[in-house]
């Protein structure tokens, strides 16, 4: 192809509207995807005793709509390319505020659960879309700037999400976590039918003449259904003590094993996982998001959990904690989008990687006697490492990929992000029960007469009990008590200590991925600081 050809194939591709007017639009439709991630789960007591459910059964409204939501993420290639991008985005949005509408209005929690299945299956077009639109628009040296935009909706709107949802239901009802979505989604889909358009160098595809890899789909389904309920279920259900876990595990191995083999050796296969291989970054910048995922999740469940259990505080409060994080991140994103071609993408994800492992350290010197400001400053400066990992890793995954592959490597990245955030929550919320367990047995076995602090502290509390009017027998029993809540506290506020501990540890395990990224190049910038 001669050189003026391909000048006039980008000319072609770029849109005809200023790219700024579209991507406001097209992020507000992701941040309400990623917004429904959390939204509803400070409700969850709430629609619990509305729909005559149990707590435990009521986690299936956040279950339901991420096992939707994971089987759709890899398969924007295929229905982008089937569709046409403009088509397929809108139906996803038009889905996903159809079903918002109706998980508002359910009038009982199976119907519910189905809502959320549907706004799932909506949504999980939304991320994927967005972030190749986003990249596709936008010219070479504006890439970085493209995004940062799409940053700002991953990395806040899962802080934002708790927040609001505590706000709602107090004010309002629960109802109002899905009805929010519905009159900004009308919006959202007026302004795509005006300023969205198909890009004309895409390949499409027609069904009719196609052969639809049936079993590929079959498999990965199954595989990330099986993953996903594991891993939101399993620390609920003792994990493999469960036959029901022990089942999916195997479920989950044996269809995701199945279908990356399958879909890497079929000619047309539904997912492109080659591209894993075969283009430039992209495999490793996928590992890298992983990896991200599992940080940014796992810290954003422990420290409002750390806040509450610990120290008291309400939703609210607890999601107070993360709001000044969410903040840095979003003054941020800018600058590192001003960055992106002028200093090498390894050097700004090492930055990140390590302004990360310096929070997850200071979270790992939290006591019992921490404050609220305490709590805030660590996550301030995960904040800062934060901002400067999502941008470059996606600018660094995206620089080499092949416009009409977009929509699959999208797909595909957003997944390994997803998953890597269930790996995170499971995991950590896991190795906190087990290890505070682990603590608590320690700490018991201290606990004796033999220990002269263990006698002078019950001595004290038992004359304090009794001086408040209780006899020796009940304020002896009172003093133990209390001590053994003392050691539990303790114990519990150890365990996560050694979970921060352990994250700022496999963290480091992203500065190798980091080195061997390649920088991507870029127009009408100065040269890029290697």
């Amino acid at each position: 192809m001669s050189t003026a050809s391909v000048a006039n194939q980008l000319e072609a591709s770029r849109p005809a509207m200023n790219p700024w007017v579209i991507a406001p639009v097209v992020a507000m439709a992701a941040f309400m995807e990623v917004l429904d991630t959390t939204i509803a789960n400070v409700a969850l007591p709430h629609i619990a005793g509305s729909l005559a459910s149990t707590i435990d059964q009521s986690t299936w409204v956040l279950t339901s709509y991420l096992v939707a939501n994971a089987i759709v993420l890899p398969l924007n290639g295929f229905f982008s390319a089937a569709f046409g991008r403009k088509r397929y985005f809108m139906a996803c949005m038009a889905l996903f505020t159809i079903s918002s509408l109706l998980c508002g209005l359910a009038p009982n929690f199976g119907v519910l659960i189905v809502c959320r299945i549907l706004q799932g299956l909506g949504g999980g077009g939304l991320q994927p879309g967005a972030q190749a639109i986003l990249r596709d628009i936008f010219p070479p040296e504006k890439i970085g700037a493209a995004m940062a935009t799409y940053g700002i909706v991953v990395v806040v709107a899962p802080v934002l999400g708790p927040l609001l949802g505590g706000f709602i239901t107090d004010n309002f009802t629960w109802r109002w976590c899905f009805l929010i979505n519905v009159p900004i989604g009308i919006v959202t889909l007026f302004f795509l039918s005006l300023l969205l358009q198909d890009n004309p160098g895409h390949r499409r595809i027609k069904l009719s003449e196609t052969k639809i890899d049936y079993l590929g789909l079959g498999l990965l389904a199954v595989g990330l259904a099986s993953l996903q309920i594991m891993l939101d279920r399993g620390e609920d259900a003792d994990w493999f003590a469960s036959p029901l876990i022990r089942t999916l595990a195997v479920l989950a191995v044996v269809g995701l094993s199945a279908a990356l083999w399958w879909e890497w050796r079929h000619k047309h296969p539904i997912v492109n996982f080659r591209m894993l291989k075969d283009v430039k970054n992209f495999g490793f910048a996928t590992v890298g998001m992983f990896m991200f995922g599992s940080i940014l999740y796992g810290s954003t469940t422990l420290l409002p959990l750390l806040a509450q259990r610990m120290f008291g505080y309400d939703a609210r409060q607890a999601g107070m904690v993360l709001a000044p994080g969410g903040i840095v991140v979003f003054c941020l994103m800018p600058l590192v989008g001003f960055l992106i071609p002028r200093v090498a993408t390894r050097w700004l994800i090492s930055f990140g990687v390590m302004w990360n492992v310096i929070a997850l350290y200071m979270m790992s010197r939290l006591s019992l006697h921490a404050d609220f400001n305490s709590l805030a400053l660590c996550r301030v400066v995960q904040g800062l490492g934060l901002a400067f990992l999502f941008v470059p890793f996606n600018t660094a995954a995206f620089a080499f990929v092949p416009k009409q592959k977009l929509a699959d490597a999208s797909g595909i990245i957003n997944l390994a992000r997803n998953i890597g955030g269930s790996v995170g929550i499971s995991l950590s919320v896991s190795f906190v029960k087990q290890v505070s367990q682990a603590h608590q047995n320690y700490l018991v076995g201290t606990v004796t007469n033999l220990n002269a602090a263990y006698r002078s502290n019950l001595h004290a509390l038992t004359g304090a009990f009794m001086h408040g009017g209780m006899a020796l027998t009940a304020a002896t029993r009172a003093a133990q008590a209390q001590i053994y809540n003392m050691v539990s506290r303790e114990a519990h506020m150890l365990a996560y200590v050694d979970a921060f501990r352990v994250g700022a540890i496999i963290f480091l395990l992203v500065l190798p991925i980091a080195a061997v990224l390649k920088t991507p190049s870029f127009k009408s910038v100065p040269a890029v600081v290697e």
